[in-house]
């Protein structure tokens, strides 16, 4: 295949498949992505949580290096390692939102694109790509080169 000419199979819409149809996938999988960042977001939130929790060490250290006793037992006693939602850590919040709403999204996701597509992903995306790119430019191929 000349990979400056067309995309390759596997992102070339399938037979049978209509204009609407491939809207409305790159709709799904553009929701599906955001999905993704929001779930990237919740990781963060996990990692910067945790972080905050252990700095509290150091706070709890240093209050009692300055004798400040009774401050330091607040913090330890209230704040280091507290719930975040009741009941919760954050790694628990990760889990009931992975099992919840992020694992069967994707999957229905994915069968979606199985039934109507042939398992094509980023058939709205490949279009663009033609659409949008210099022919016969080195930089703007349709696919990687073989």
């Amino acid at each position: 295949m000349d990979s400056n000419n067309e995309m390759d199979p596997a992102h070339q819409v399938p037979d049978g498949v209509d204009e609407k149809t491939v809207r409305a996938l790159g709709a799904l999988s553009k929701a599906l992505e955001t999905t993704e960042r929001a779930r990237g977001h919740l990781y963060g939130f996990h990692q910067l949580t945790g972080t905050a929790d252990f700095e509290l060490d150091d706070a709890v250290k240093l209050l009692r290096e300055a004798g400040h006793e009774e401050q330091a037992g607040r913090v330890e006693r209230e704040i280091v390692g507290r719930n975040v939602i009741p009941g919760h850590w954050t790694f628990q919040i990760i889990e009931a939102y992975n099992s919840t709403y992020y694992q069967p999204f994707s999957a229905l996701e994915r069968d979606i694109v199985d039934e109507v597509a042939g398992g094509r992903d980023h058939l709205l995306e490949a279009r663009l790509k033609e659409i949008r790119r210099t022919h016969d430019h080195p930089d703007h191929t349709a696919t990687p080169p073989s």
